[in-house]
């Protein structure tokens, strides 16, 4: 067991803050919170004069799949050779050995959506694992999470390069589109066949992983900067009755007023990098902020490798200074991931039963100065720094 006390906790629940107050962790859970708690035979980390926070939570970002200074030989997060790979599975491309794993822990980042890049139009499925382990099947918080897609500049360069489709936004909405369907008919059979395995459709890789899309287990996780690209985005998923949550969403303050009445959750960011392409001209840390207030569920993302994920809480920091509410801020990397990834009752906040992913810090960790003293994920101190 380990009992945090005296700390100053921010549960992430309705806003509630705990002056002094204890946290007693046994085993890989959360068992109690409270004030004064006294419990024989406990590892006391006293955090007087410390912020105890859940630990942060990157709702969209690529850990794993691109490696730390390796060019080709480490690039395994985008299969360029067909538009359409729903099949293939983060799982099997990230190296939980890479040193970003470590750096991203050590900031308080102990959970990660890695998934594939936005070449293809359909990129194949997202994961959610702890930023700790060795092996990434003991890692899995939950597999499939997502279903990558893309529109936009991404897929047009790439398959324009190939000259061969989709090199139009038009013929983009066209791929997904006509996947969707036959994933649908291919559904419909299977229902329609019940036992009588006579009347199965013939086997289908990529239809097997669309299922679960269409079945609104998983949401498409749509790669969308630009305002039209967004809201084709949102068209398609009301088309065909899908979980769509919008990633990026660059252009989305632009459109605040239609966006918020949608209702879909947006993950934003990365906007502390260049303008490397058209469709990021309007890229501001602003964004966040304009959608939140508009009342929109937001989390904040690193896209790492293109900001590293130990950045995270400064990715935050910044959109409170372009007008982020800073609790609003502070939920973007916390609870509103972890609901918007259908993870919220394991991680995103301190609450008895879920998972003891903590991170006690010196100081306010928008600070730029801020620090970790010690990073608890699965129950376990993973990182001290006193």
């Amino acid at each position: 067991m380990i009992l945090i006390k005296n700390a100053l906790i921010y549960t992430m629940e309705n806003d509630e803050i705990i002056k002094n107050g204890d946290i007693l962790i046994e085993n890989d859970k959360i068992i109690k919170i409270g004030k004064n708690i006294q419990v024989e035979g406990a590892r006391i980390i006293d955090a007087k004069g410390k912020m105890v926070l859940p630990g942060f939570i990157d709702a969209h970002c690529h850990l794993g799949m691109w490696e730390d200074g390796i060019g080709f030989e480490g690039a395994d997060g985008n299969e360029m050779t067909d538009p359409i790979t729903p099949h293939l599975r983060a799982i099997d491309a990230i190296n939980p050995m890479d040193r970003t794993f470590e750096e991203a822990r050590e900031a308080g980042v102990t959970m990660a959506a890695t998934g594939p890049g936005s070449a293809n139009v359909i990129g194949g499925t997202f994961v959610a694992i702890k930023t700790y382990g060795n092996r990434i099947d003991d890692m899995i918080v939950k597999d499939p999470l997502a279903m990558k897609c893309a529109f936009g500049e991404n897929p047009k360069r790439v398959y324009h390069d190939k000259k061969t489709s989709p090199s139009t936004r038009m013929a983009i909405a066209a791929e997904l589109r006509n996947t969707l369907f036959k994933a649908k008919a291919y559904l419909d059979k299977k229902v329609d066949a019940g036992e009588d395995m006579s009347k199965m459709p013939e086997f289908d890789f990529k239809m097997e992983a669309m299922i679960p899309v269409m079945k609104k287990e998983i949401p498409l996780k749509a790669h969308a900067h630009r305002a039209d690209d967004i809201l084709t985005a949102i068209r398609i998923a009301k088309e065909f009755d899908l979980k769509l949550s919008l990633e990026h969403c660059t252009e989305g303050h632009l459109i605040a007023d239609h966006l918020a009445k949608e209702g879909y959750p947006a993950i934003c960011g990365p906007s502390l990098s260049e303008r490397s392409k058209f469709e990021l001209k309007n890229l501001t840390f602003e964004t966040p902020g304009i959608l939140s207030k508009a009342g929109m569920k937001i989390a904040i993302m690193t896209d790492a490798p293109v900001i590293p994920l130990q950045y995270l809480s400064l990715a935050a920091a910044l959109s409170v200074k372009s007008g982020m509410e800073e609790n609003e801020a502070l939920k973007a990397i916390t609870i509103n991931p972890a609901e918007i990834l259908g993870l919220e009752s394991r991680v995103g906040s301190i609450k008895v039963g879920k998972d003891a992913d903590l991170v006690i810090w010196h100081e306010h960790p928008f600070k730029m100065e801020a620090k970790t003293a010690f990073v608890i994920i699965n129950g376990k101190v993973i990182y001290e720094n006193e």
